[in-house]
């Protein structure tokens, strides 16, 4: 026999753990420890010590009716409890803030100028070092300007990404009629493509850099060679971790990005610094560079 033919609380209880007071015999308790019956018309809760009706829950279509006259009172807890409770999600973690929440687009923009900056010192770099290390290998170089372009081509792709998520903010978000779960869906999108082309450009790319620039510089021995032996040590572990996280769905292994970065990050720091306070070693490939042409 059922719960509902022979009378006995239904085993789908009320879970609120808040305390109520019976108007009947006094008594506080948890409404969860109410006596739910659902055999007749609607939903009874009683109470557990005296048996008196504490609420009655009556359904019907579209509406329902709740009667609360058996309880002397029925604690709740305060908004605040409930966020102490649940801690809020910060605003950049919900889903469909890139459109739907108030942001400081100033900010974005000048970090997309700031990619910028860095896209062209990818190109102006290896433009500037092409002339000397091309004397070493012509072929090797011009892989590494080559890869120093795509490198500025993929952040340039990721900051018009982030300008047309401005945009999208800034102009039809706010518009009468905008369906704002497209408007969403379009952000999340453009915000993805940002996040896979730092993983292809700033993530990936250094490693081949570091591969053909540290290979020209170690033979040709234009700067002393521990410089670019971390390069070439670096650049496997780099591409390693790279190509992993292009498997995980662009999810690095954090101790293998962590132990990648770190000769990367001393290659090029220790490359920057030895330029421009040293510049390059004497060697046979800048001997006739430095030597005027004169004329017979």
């Amino acid at each position: 026999m059922s719960d509902a033919q022979s009378g006995q609380p239904s085993e789908w209880a009320s879970s609120s753990q808040e305390p109520t007071g019976s108007s009947a015999c006094g008594r506080t308790r948890p409404m969860a420890e109410a006596r739910v019956f659902d055999h007749a018309l609607g939903v009874v809760a009683r109470c557990p010590a005296c048996s008196h009706v504490l609420l009655r829950l009556v359904r019907g279509p579209g509406r329902a009716w709740l009667d609360l006259r058996g309880l002397a009172y029925l604690q709740v807890p305060l908004p605040e409890q409930t966020r102490a409770a649940r801690p809020e999600q910060p605003r950049w973690a919900r889903p469909g803030h890139e459109i739907a929440s108030a942001g400081a687009d100033t900010r974005v923009l000048w970090g997309c100028f700031l990619d910028l900056v860095n896209a062209m010192a990818c190109i102006g770099t290896a433009v500037a070092l092409f002339p000397v290390v091309k004397r070493q290998n012509e072929a090797a170089a011009l892989g590494f300007v080559t890869s120093r372009m795509l490198e500025a081509a993929i952040i340039l792709i990721g900051v018009v990404s982030l300008l047309a998520v401005v945009t999208l903010r800034r102009d039809p978000a706010g518009a009468p009629g905008t369906d704002l779960a497209s408007l969403i869906a379009t952000g999340q999108a453009l915000v993805a493509v940002r996040d896979w082309t730092f993983l292809l450009g700033p993530s990936l790319m250094p490693g081949i850099n570091a591969l053909l620039l540290g290979w020209l510089l170690y033979r040709s021995g234009l700067v002393p060679r521990l410089i670019p032996a971390l390069g070439l040590i670096g650049a496997p572990l780099l591409i390693a971790s790279a190509t992993a996280a292009l498997f995980r769905g662009n999810h690095p292994i954090t101790a293998l990005a962590a132990i990648a970065s770190v000769p990367i990050f001393l290659w090029e720091l220790s490359l920057g610094l030895w330029l421009v306070v040293k510049g390059f070693k004497p060697s046979p490939i800048t001997t006739g560079m430095a030597e005027p042409n004169i004329a017979p």
